[in-house]
């Protein structure tokens, strides 16, 4: 497993993926982060998490799209298939890699927060931004997931990414839905698969314990799917 996950961390460096993703990223939370902070003179940085979790949507892909449509384009996903490492410690090493690049960029994005103590005596409310951030780490381990359980069903990285896409979308504007569709049941179910709506709690300093559960639930499922995709093509 950890030869795996240096593998893909070496890959991230020595191929332009890593260093798009980390420009990319660094762009639009700056662009954002300055229109949602800088423009209204606030030191609040809930709406600025607020927005990055729609910037997700394409970013993330950016960083899962090659995970194993790469492996099956190139033809050397035989060889994991054959290596001694189990396929969910496969799984897990390469969801370990992105996450650790998304982590390290998201923690490299905080240097933004500095300005923002000229805008008050006492600064942002660091405990409410330290909520924000635990919540976004968990979206973007949630999206992750789903990242590399579509990036198994394809070869294309395109088709990766645009299916990455498609999913994050529903998942984040499910709750929009909710004011537009009368039956409660459909409504239940929107509520229920949520990302966006279950963020907006660590928005006003609440740790949501529940919200945590549903992103480690999801990761865990998406990356339950990934392993038994792969399974069923090593036994097939």
């Amino acid at each position: 497993m950890s030869a795996i996950y240096k593998k893909e961390m070496r890959t991230y460096f020595t191929t332009p993926l890593g260093y798009v993703f980390i420009a990319v990223f660094l762009a639009v939370s700056g662009f954002v982060f300055a229109f949602s902070t800088f423009q209204t003179q606030t030191s609040d940085v809930s709406g600025y998490f607020q927005l990055m979790i729609f910037g997700y949507i394409v970013i993330v892909p950016l960083l899962t799209m090659r995970s194993f449509a790469e492996e099956r384009r190139t033809r050397t996903e035989q060889l994991l298939m054959t290596s001694p490492v189990s396929i969910p410690a496969m799984v897990m090493a390469k969801f370990l890699a992105a996450f650790t690049m998304f982590a390290g960029t998201v923690l490299l994005s905080c240097v933004y927060y500095l300005p923002l103590f000229k805008y008050s005596e006492s600064g942002p409310n660091v405990g409410k931004a330290f909520g924000c951030l635990i919540a976004m780490l968990l979206v973007g381990m949630c999206f992750i997931a789903v990242g590399i359980f579509v990036s198994t069903l394809t070869e294309s990285t395109v088709t990766a990414s645009i299916g990455t896409m498609a999913i994050l979308l529903l998942f984040v504007v499910a709750a929009i839905f909710n004011n537009l569709i009368d039956a409660y049941v459909i409504r239940a179910v929107l509520s229920w698969i949520s990302v966006y709506a279950r963020y907006v709690n660590f928005t006003y300093g609440i740790f949501d314990i529940a919200a945590v559960v549903y992103y480690a639930s999801i990761t865990a499922v998406f990356l339950f799917l990934a392993v038994r995709v792969y399974e069923r093509r090593r036994y097939a």
